[in-house]
This record gives C-alpha cells, sequence and structure tokens, in this order.
C-alpha cells in the first residue's frame, strides 16, 4: 500500500497513463479487426493488452476496473471462433472498451475510488457474452462487480 496521498496520487496518475496507452492499443486492434475479421495478431494484441490493465488496476486495489477489464478479455479468450467476430460481436466490444475509457476518466484522484452503478458494466458483459459465443467460459448476470478500491 501507498505510505502517502502523494504517493498514491503519482502511482494513480502513472496508471492512468499506462491504461490510456493499453485501452487505446485494444480500440486500435478492435478497429483492425472490423477491417480484417481473421486477424489474430489484433486478437492477440487485445487480449494482451486488457490482461495487462487488468494487472495493473489490481496492483492498485482498483477492482472494478481489472475485474471488467477481466472479464472482456475472458470473453475474447475463451470465443468459440475469435477470428470470425460478426459486426454485433465487434460492436458490443466496442461498448465495452468505450465504457472502461470513461471508468478510467472517473476514478477519484484522491481515494481511488470508481462511483458508478455497476449495472452497464454486468450489461454490457451480459451483451458481449451473448454476442461473442464461448467454447467453455461462462458470464453469470448475477455476479456483482465491484467499483470500489
Amino acid at each position: 500500500m501507498m505510505n502517502d496521498a502523494n504517493e498514491w496520487q503519482v502511482a494513480l496518475s502513472r496508471f492512468q497513463q499506462e491504461s490510456e496507452k493499453l485501452l487505446a492499443k485494444s480500440e486500435e486492434c478492435l478497429s483492425h479487426l472490423q477491417m480484417i475479421r481473421n486477424d489474430s495478431d489484433a486478437i492477440d494484441c487485445m487480449q494482451s493488452s486488457l490482461s495487462t490493465l487488468a494487472e495493473k488496476a489490481d496492483s492498485l486495489a482498483l477492482q472494478g476496473i481489472g475485474e471488467f477489464s477481466r472479464h472482456i478479455q475472458q470473453l475474447i479468450a475463451n470465443a468459440e471462433n475469435p477470428l470470425q467476430l460478426h459486426d454485433q460481436a465487434l460492436a458490443a466490444l466496442h461498448d465495452c472498451l468505450t465504457l472502461l475509457a470513461w471508468q478510467l476518466e472517473l476514478i477519484d484522484a484522491r481515494t481511488g475510488r470508481l462511483q458508478l452503478d455497476e449495472t452497464e458494466q454486468t450489461t454490457l458483459i451480459a451483451t458481449a457474452s451473448l454476442q461473442i459465443p464461448q467454447k467453455n467460459f461462462s458470464y453469470k448476470p448475477q455476479q456483482r462487480l465491484h467499483h470500489s478500491a
């Protein structure tokens, strides 16, 4: 844990800068997939970026960000056919990344808390899971996603 408020704010600022880059990379990969559906490098890159984002969020105890990033990454990783994502699946992933971007901006710099209703995260993950058939991963909508640090 951070020793003082300044140390926390520096760590959070660094996280936000890194997370913006990781999210931008994920969005770039998604745009690439919209043009070239069967690009395994774009799929791998998006998964890697989201996984790294989840790990970095976890290291600062930003649970809501970490869980949401991990859920998105798992939907892609466990897709029955990740190289054949249709327009609705890509749109659902885009909506998830858009919400994630908003959430990253809304983290309270003093507390690290994200004061949002978790309903939108849950709804977007459920929608994405319907659009992306899963081979061995099943999202349970009753699972609670947490937004607090």
